[in-house]
């Protein structure tokens, strides 16, 4: 592997891996504190699946990187700016229907893009679209679930899944925004072409809008800049509880 291609799958990995790490931290904020216990305990384990990923991608560009940082060492000692997430991932849970709809417009990206990873011409990633698949299917059943439920539920339901979708719409471009490092990825054959994955993912979420009775906004996603280093100001709070202990304490084990 050139350096230039080693460089690309280092930063590629750092984003998959750093929007996994952040989304596993929003959706464990709800331990404890869900609508009921069911929920509660479907949130956690949402959390945790998304976790050991994060961990898998970390630890894998640590490889990649080569220069001795575990998935510990990416995960608690990088600046916000050092940060690659996609901004979607980062956004404040809000009230419940914020969540499911910030994790449903992710679900389904992510059983677009693992699918295709499991044909990855680099063997490690795609041993991981293969054995993260099998997690995203259950996620998103959840999600898709839990959005028709709001939708077609009580009218305050579906007025807070309506806000969600128009608070949260605005970062969905960003899933299928590509740079020179997804180019030079793709032209490896070590990931898909995103574009293409883009208008399968806005035809699946305008079907299960219409079905749960509610609409998309009118105006396009705008917001990006989470994989270049561009965060909103929400992403600052989230790594200054994530990383305290260990900043506190460097190097510590449990």
């Amino acid at each position: 592997m050139n350096k230039a291609l080693q460089d690309s799958l280092f930063i590629y990995l750092l984003r998959l891996g750093d929007s996994q790490l952040v989304l596993s931290h929003r959706l464990s904020e709800w331990c404890g504190h869900a609508p009921e216990l069911e929920l509660d305990i479907a949130l956690a384990n949402i959390a945790l699946d998304t976790l050991g990923q994060a961990r898998t991608l970390l630890t894998l560009a640590g490889e990649v990187e080569g220069e001795g940082r575990d998935e510990d060492q990416l995960a608690y000692y990088r600046s916000e700016r050092e940060y690659k997430n996609l901004l979607l991932c980062e956004q404040p849970n809000g009230d419940f229907a914020q969540t499911l709809v910030r994790q449903w417009f992710m679900d389904h990206y992510h059983q677009l893009l693992f699918t295709e990873l499991s044909q990855s011409g680099y063997a490690p990633l795609a041993a991981f679209g293969v054995k993260s698949l099998k997690e995203v299917n259950y996620h998103l059943r959840f999600s898709s679930g839990w959005v028709q439920r709001l939708g077609l539920g009580t009218e305050e339901s579906a007025r807070r899944t309506q806000a969600a979708i128009d608070e949260l719409w605005r970062f969905t471009g960003e899933l299928f925004v590509t740079d020179e490092v997804e180019d030079t990825l793709v032209e490896a054959g070590i990931i898909p072409e995103l574009s293409t994955l883009a208008p399968q993912w806005a035809a699946r979420i305008a079907g299960e809008v219409k079905e749960a009775e509610l609409t998309l906004p009118e105006q396009a996603p705008y917001r990006q800049g989470g994989k270049q280093g561009l965060h909103t100001e929400h992403l600052g709070f989230l790594l200054a509880e994530m990383q305290s202990v260990q900043r506190s304490y460097p190097n510590m084990s449990w």
